[in-house]
């Protein structure tokens, strides 16, 4: 059988022959037709044919790898329950089928097998370079996760250098909130590498179940996320596929871990770009990655943005019925505003999911450090609104302002009102004289005279006009100072949306 050489599409019987060895560990074929397989769009569509039907393959998708396929949650209502379990039986038989092939026998009855001095106990997850096992370490004594390259990938140099990127990569980023990495056996049949076991769920997993979460849990797991893109960034690679599947969720602490740095990349490579190829879930990637064009740091924001649109409502901001249909929505739509899905998330909420899945990379934050330090002001907001606030880049410019008690408010407006009609009336002049005034004026221009002729000082019309001005300048003074202190009241009764 000749090679599938590259650029060329793999003929039908090459592809049967790869799926021959993949299910039942029988056959062989060109190590280079898996390779390519990998990086064909077309080859793996007519794959997907030659094997099962398109609905067998979205189903597999789905309880496999959720969200990998655009109709997944249509999936998710459209099966019962007995369909799902029995997919989900097929799906799990079929994967731990192929995993046997590179596992050496069990030492106990209850393990599926062993690879190296690791105990493989069960599948705890499937991706598109290989199967996640949870094992047990047995010379630390400690449960581990055991990420095991596809054994259809293991004859691919390309396949064996993009896992063994992984594992560097994912090393290289020492932080709380990303999966770390204990050990790389990258020599042998089957390259593996073993991680930090987190006992718990992804956060795709907990959507599934619960469906839009509560604006505290969105800020706390997006805070962690970011931190944890951070960390990365600043090694210098991009993550490149950040999804709901892997960002996991500690049982028992608030935690959040960023895992499966497959994709990962040093800013500067552009290696993993061309023609035919999209590295990615296309329902989270960025329109430069959509486009096939160079990425940064900047990219991940963007899939930050739409795993925070999924949280704020449950739903995929960009949706069709074909993986083409959803990269060309994420270029050329935009997504629906959350509110009009869930009207209790708060504005200033959507409005930096707006900015995160901004289409151009130069109108979205510029790193994910500032994103962190943003979504920890809104939660501390959140936690404590009377004594945190807002982020300034969140409130929007000439946002009308809610008031918190309207009764409080028309008590602090009627009480300005009082105190500015008071100072006006305080300034009027008396231009009403009371009878008797003009002798009264008379008598004190005749004693100044007779005090004059005397040689005593006498009052000048300006400190007789001084002296009822005077005495009212106080009072002025004292109201000006009450109107100042209702209106510093008055802030603390209104709150920006």
């Amino acid at each position: 059988m000749q090679s599938a050489q590259p650029h060329q599409h793999c003929t039908d019987h090459e592809l049967r022959q790869l799926l021959q060895s993949d299910d039942a560990g029988t056959g062989s074929f060109d190590q280079s037709v898996g390779a390519h397989v990998e990086l064909c769009a077309d080859c793996q569509s007519r794959l997907s044919q030659l094997a099962a039907d398109d609905d067998t393959w979205r189903e597999a998708r789905t309880l496999l790898s959720p969200v990998d396929d655009d109709s997944s949650d249509r999936l998710r209502i459209e099966m019962d329950h007995h369909s799902r379990r029995q997919w989900f039986s097929k799906a799990v038989a079929w994967t731990e089928a192929m995993a046997r092939q590179v596992l050496a026998p069990a030492s106990h009855p209850e393990m599926l097998g062993r690879i190296g001095r690791y105990d493989v106990e069960r599948l705890i997850g499937s991706g598109g370079m290989g199967v996640v096992f949870k094992a047990f370490d047995t010379e630390l004594n400690r449960p581990v996760a055991v990420k095991i390259l596809a054994p259809y990938l293991a004859g691919s140099g390309a396949a064996r250098k993009r896992f063994s990127r992984e594992a560097r990569a994912a090393a290289a980023v020492v932080h709380e909130h990303v999966v770390a990495i204990h050990n790389v056996e990258s020599d042998g049949e089957a390259p593996f590498l073993v991680m930090q076991y987190v006992a718990g769920e992804s956060l795709q997993q907990r959507l599934d179940r619960e469906g839009p979460l509560e604006l505290r849990e969105i800020l706390r797991i997006a805070l962690q996320t970011a931190s944890g893109l951070a960390a990365a960034h600043a090694q210098g690679l991009v993550h490149r596929d950040v999804k709901p599947s892997n960002i996991l969720l500690e049982q028992g602490v608030e935690r959040a871990l960023l895992t499966d740095f497959g994709l990962a990349r040093a800013g500067d490579d552009a290696s993993l770009t061309h023609t035919g190829y999209h590295p990615g879930t296309p329902q989270y990637m960025s329109p430069e990655q959509a486009r096939g064009d160079s990425v940064d740091a900047r990219s991940d924001l963007f899939s930050l943005g739409s795993v925070l649109y999924i949280m704020c409502t449950g739903r995929l901001p960009f949706r069709a019925d074909t993986s083409y249909g959803v990269l060309r929505r994420i270029t050329d739509n935009e997504p629906r505003p959350i509110r009009e899905i869930n009207p209790d998330i708060p504005p200033w909420l959507e409005r930096l999911v707006q900015r995160l899945q901004a289409k151009s990379a130069e109108q979205r934050f510029p790193s994910a450090a500032q994103v962190a330090t943003l979504l920890q002001q809104c939660l501390a907001h959140v936690e404590q609104p009377g004594v945190v606030a807002l982020p300034a880049e969140l409130i929007e410019q000439g946002a009308v302002r809610r008031p918190r008690d309207s009764r409080l408010i028309w008590l602090a407006a009627t009480g300005v009102c009082m105190a500015l009609v008071a100072a006006f009336l305080l300034y009027q002049p008396n231009d009403s004289a009371p009878e008797g005034s003009a002798q009264d004026r008379t008598r004190e221009l005749s004693a100044n005279k007779d005090a004059e002729s005397d040689g005593q000082p006498t009052q000048t019309e300006a400190d007789m006009a001084a002296i009822p001005w005077n005495s009212s300048a106080a009072q002025i003074d004292e109201t000006q100072s009450r109107i100042s202190d209702l209106e510093l009241r008055s802030q603390y009764l209104w709150d920006p949306e």
